[in-house]
């Protein structure tokens, strides 16, 4: 499946209210699309995560790390930031699936994303990355950073993607008021 190519939109993945869209963007490529939680914890953000979310060096969010499987295949790594002062005592903060996708939980929390920023680009994978998406010594990936802000631009998500490079392509469209 990843060899034939497949194209992915973000508006799926920023919009609330939907299902599960990384499940039907691979069911549109004729694949099955499934997903696992690796990890949600309280981390201290990194320097770039910190800046993105607009809080104090050092200061800690909630992160939520995900394998993303390609008919049982891995062909994504998603690290997902959450401000501390959103996340924590939500959904966000546990360890299990959020019904809706967490920009559903956000805009119901009252945090509904409103501009997003998204940052492509293509590097050699850490060899930890090369381990977890089992590619060889001669592959790169493609790295997505998504930046979600609500209303005021006030940060509520920060999305690091790495990504299988193969056969993958990437399309914003977006409307201009």
């Amino acid at each position: 499946m990843v060899d034939k190519g497949w194209l992915s939109v973000s508006v799926p993945y920023v919009t609330p209210g939907g299902s599960d869209s990384w499940k039907a963007e691979a069911a549109t490529a004729g694949g099955v699309g499934s997903q696992r939680l690796v990890e949600v914890a309280e981390v201290v953000a990194p320097a770039e995560v910190a800046a993105a979310l607009d809080i104090e060096p050092g200061g800690t969010v909630v992160l939520r790390r995900r394998l993303m499987l390609l008919d049982d295949r891995p062909v994504e790594l998603t690290d997902s930031y959450y401000p501390l002062a959103i996340a924590r005592g939500t959904a966000l903060a546990e360890p299990r699936k959020i019904r809706g996708g967490a920009v559903t939980l956000l805009a119901e929390l009252g945090y509904r994303p409103c501009h997003t920023v998204e940052d492509v680009y293509a590097r050699e994978p850490t060899d930890a990355e090369r381990k977890a998406l089992a590619l060889d010594d001669h592959r790169w990936v493609l790295g997505l950073t998504r930046l979600l802000t609500s209303g005021g631009g006030l940060p509520v998500e920060l999305s690091v993607m790495t990504m299988v490079a193969e056969g993958r392509r990437l399309r914003y469209e977006m409307s201009i008021d």
